[in-house]
């Protein structure tokens, strides 16, 4: 095992080595249902969908927990704001997130527990913490996590706690970076949270954000799992009181390794509306944006530095899938996957797999995948290439798109298509250059594309 990979906990990169050999256990924060996930959510859930799926490439079984955040303060406010039950709310959003992800190709994880599924065993893990005196009750029955009753509470955010002094106790979910401050593991009921609300030991009321995933990701995966994903925007508060709850509770460690991916800016700033460049996967098919080409501009860079989306560098992605796709098409014209045991991977496919097992370094990857094709393409120009090269190189394309998804599923061709592309060819042998250009642009307008070929004409799917 050669994979590196940089562990936020300890602040540089470490040898990984699964806690049960063969198999690894992964948790990562799934979104919270209250507005429909943008590019900037799916850049932390695609790096966390290439990290597994080149896990299982490298042969691991993974079991993956993502949860779904489906009761909170926004979600609640929501709620209210727009006149809508919670589950209504949940499920609209919840659906949405969804259907982004299919678009995506993202891989659906083994288990999406929803947090209004779980209230009982949150409540189990509170009263564990009460019992160790690690929480306390309050006047009005919430339930906060004394934060100076665990020593180690700041170490994965790097808190400077003695710098610090600790300030009054805090209900909301979100709250200012890096202050020390007691959290609420229960809210106690509330008008504002209307019909919102669940019986417990201490009064009606509702979990805080932080120990649903404390609760949820132990009860799936074990008091103590190997890699947990987020945002780096996770890391405090959200992250920090899950490893103090999950540890204070169950006296055990709770994750060996801490993965984050870094914030996705958009025309080199913050994503905002009022700038006009806030975009979900909708608003980029209105400007011919496939979402192939959404996953791999999203997966163009190192995910631990910042990456800047454009619509430029979108169109890019664009033609760089065309480029791969038309590659792959040559090699399938000349050669042939009909017998694997004969297929010889080129020596390039080491260096790329050497690139990943280097804390994913796709940039680097990339660059040695793409350097690779100009020489093969190169070879075939020249009628060099022998059958086992070629092989190889089909399974080397094999390998990348399952880790980058970018060729579209495969669909059947409408018959209607069908139809217009015999017609067509009809047209073309007539000599009939004007109906065939005019049946062209009708399926164009379908969403398909016809390539003249020297063995006939092809359809694709835009």
């Amino acid at each position: 095992m050669n994979l590196s990979l940089y562990n936020t906990a300890t602040r540089k990169k470490e040898q990984f080595v699964p806690l049960q050999e063969g198999a690894i256990k992964l948790y990562t924060c799934g979104p919270t249902v209250y507005d429909y996930a943008h590019i900037g959510n799916f850049r932390t859930f695609l790096f966390e969908d290439f990290l597994k799926r080149y896990l299982i490439l490298k042969g691991f079984d993974v079991t993956h927990v993502m949860n779904i955040t489906d009761v909170d303060d926004k979600t609640i406010e929501r709620a209210t704001a727009q006149q809508m039950d919670l589950q209504s709310l949940t499920k609209k959003y919840t659906d949405m997130f969804f259907q982004d992800a299919n678009r995506l190709n993202i891989m659906p994880a083994d288990h999406y527990p929803a947090a209004t599924d779980h209230i009982d065993i949150m409540i189990e893990l509170i009263q564990q913490l009460i019992d160790k005196d690690h929480a306390y009750k309050t006047e009005d029955g919430s339930i906060y996590f004394s934060i100076k009753s665990f020593k180690e509470y700041g170490k994965l955010a790097r808190l400077d706690m003695a710098g610090q002094q600790q300030t009054e106790r805090v209900s909301a979910d979100d709250y200012s970076k890096e202050t020390p401050q007691d959290f609420a593991l229960w809210k106690s009921w509330k008008k504002e949270d209307g019909d919102v609300g669940w019986e417990s030991p201490w009064g009606k009321g509702r979990p805080g954000w932080h120990i649903e995933c404390s609760a949820m990701s132990m009860h799936y995966l074990g008091q103590h799992f190997d890699i947990h994903c987020g945002g780096t925007d996770n890391i405090f508060p959200h992250h920090e009181n899950e490893v103090a709850q999950s540890v204070a509770g169950k006296g055990s460690k709770f994750v060996n390794l801490w993965l984050h991916s870094e914030h996705l800016l958009v025309d080199g700033g913050k994503m905002s509306k009022s700038l006009g460049n806030y975009y979900r996967l909708d608003d980029l098919l209105e400007k011919d944006i496939h979402p192939s080409a959404t996953r791999f501009a999203l997966l163009n860079g190192h995910y631990r530095s910042r990456l800047n989306f454009t619509l430029t560098k979108a169109t890019e992605a664009k033609k760089a899938i065309t480029r791969i796709a038309d590659f792959k098409e040559r090699l399938q014209a000349v050669g042939s996957e009909s017998n694997p045991q004969e297929k010889t991977m080129p020596a390039e496919f080491d260096m790329f797999v050497s690139a990943l097992d280097d804390d994913l370094n796709i940039p680097e990857a990339l660059g040695i995948f793409f350097e690779w094709l100009r020489n093969m393409n190169g070879k075939l120009d020249k009628d060099n290439a022998d059958a086992l090269e070629i092989a190889g190189g089909l399974a080397f394309v094999e390998k990348f798109n399952y880790l980058f998804q970018i060729f579209s599923k495969t669909e059947e061709i409408p018959e209607e298509i069908l139809d217009l592309a015999n017609k067509r060819e009809k047209a073309r042998e007539e000599q009939n250059w004007a109906e065939s250009d005019r049946i062209r642009d009708e399926i164009s307008q379908k969403g398909w594309t016809v390539e003249d070929t020297p063995s006939g004409s092809k359809l694709k799917k835009k």
